[in-house]
C-alpha cells in the first residue's frame, strides 16, 4: 500500500442513514445530504491523516451532489454492488468500508478492505 495516498472511506449511506430510527424514511435524501455535510465537517472520526471520502447513495437520494471533501457517487442499481467495484478498483490502496450489511462485510474484505459499522461516522 503506498503510504503517501490518502485513506479512501467508502461510506454506505443507506445502511449508516438506517442505522437510527430518526425519520429518515419521510426523507431519503436530505438524510443522505445531512450525512454527507457531517462527513464534510467532520471527517471520520479516530482516523489520523488523510482521508478520501466517498458517500455511495442509491434509490431515493441518488442526486445528492458532492461537496468540499466528501465526493458523493449515485449507485444506477445495487448499491452494495457499487461499492464492491470502487474496492476492486481501488486494488493496492487502503480502503475504510462503512457499513453494518454483513454480505457487503464478507464480499470487501475479501478484496482486503476493512470494515467499521455506522458508529463510525454518526454521532
Amino acid at each position: 500500500m503506498n503510504a503517501d495516498v490518502p485513506l479512501l472511506v467508502i461510506v454506505d449511506a443507506a445502511n449508516v442513514v438506517g442505522s437510527v430510527p430518526d425519520g429518515w424514511w419521510r426523507d431519503r435524501r436530505g438524510a443522505a445530504e445531512r450525512l454527507r455535510d457531517r462527513l464534510a465537517a467532520d471527517g471520520v472520526p479516530g482516523r489520523s491523516g488523510p482521508v478520501e471520502i466517498v458517500l455511495v447513495v442509491e434509490g431515493a437520494a441518488r442526486g445528492v451532489e458532492s461537496v468540499p471533501g466528501v465526493l458523493v457517487e449515485s449507485a444506477a442499481g445495487s448499491g452494495d454492488d457499487h461499492m464492491f467495484e470502487l474496492v476492486a478498483r481501488a486494488a493496492g490502496r487502503a480502503c475504510l468500508v462503512v457499513t453494518a450489511d454483513r454480505e457487503l462485510r464478507r464480499r470487501v474484505t475479501e478484496l482486503g478492505a476493512d470494515v467499521a459499522g455506522p458508529r463510525t461516522v454518526r454521532p
